[in-house]
């Protein structure tokens, strides 16, 4: 069977709740990928500011708790993390952690759930530097999970 038939026959199988969400992650991640070749500055504008993982005077502070969930919240931040991640790999251009997270962001956005996008990097005195964006909302892993032990969070966006 064709890649292009099985597609189709994926499609037609899915409720028209899934293929609106498929659509919308699509769309999602086309303007996550415009927006991030936006100047790093002009995005960080765009997504609210940056704030420091903790305080830079003491001990990291804990997080915040996040708010309770309702089912229905719980349910469609599934339903989100799973559209970001069924159509990443079929469109047309690459789209990597930060540009799923911001996508995934947005559409939480649009229906009033707060979520937190954390960048974080490896070796950040290295002359390597090794980035990674992921993305969490009421306590739930959206985007960028597992994240790596080795990462250290450098700022997040709330």
């Amino acid at each position: 069977m064709s890649s292009l038939r099985r597609k189709l026959l994926t499609a037609s199988s899915m409720s028209h709740a899934d293929r609106r969400l498929i659509v919308e992650a699509s769309v999602a991640l086309l303007v996550a990928r415009l927006r991030s070749l936006l100047p790093f500055r002009v995005l960080v504008r765009h997504l609210g500011g940056i704030l420091a993982p903790h305080s830079r005077t003491g001990p990291p502070a804990p997080p915040a708790p996040p708010a309770p969930l309702s089912q229905a919240e719980a349910d469609m931040i599934f339903a989100i993390r799973w559209s970001v991640g069924a159509v990443t790999p079929w469109l047309p251009f690459r789209t990597l952690c930060l540009q799923q997270a911001i996508a995934a962001r947005a559409m939480l956005e649009r229906r009033g759930i707060d979520s937190v996008l954390h960048l974080g990097v490896r070796d950040p005195t290295g002359t390597a530097l090794e980035a990674h964006a992921w993305l969490d909302a009421g306590g739930l892993n959206v985007t960028g999970y597992p994240v790596d032990p080795a990462l250290t969070e450098v700022g997040r966006f709330v």
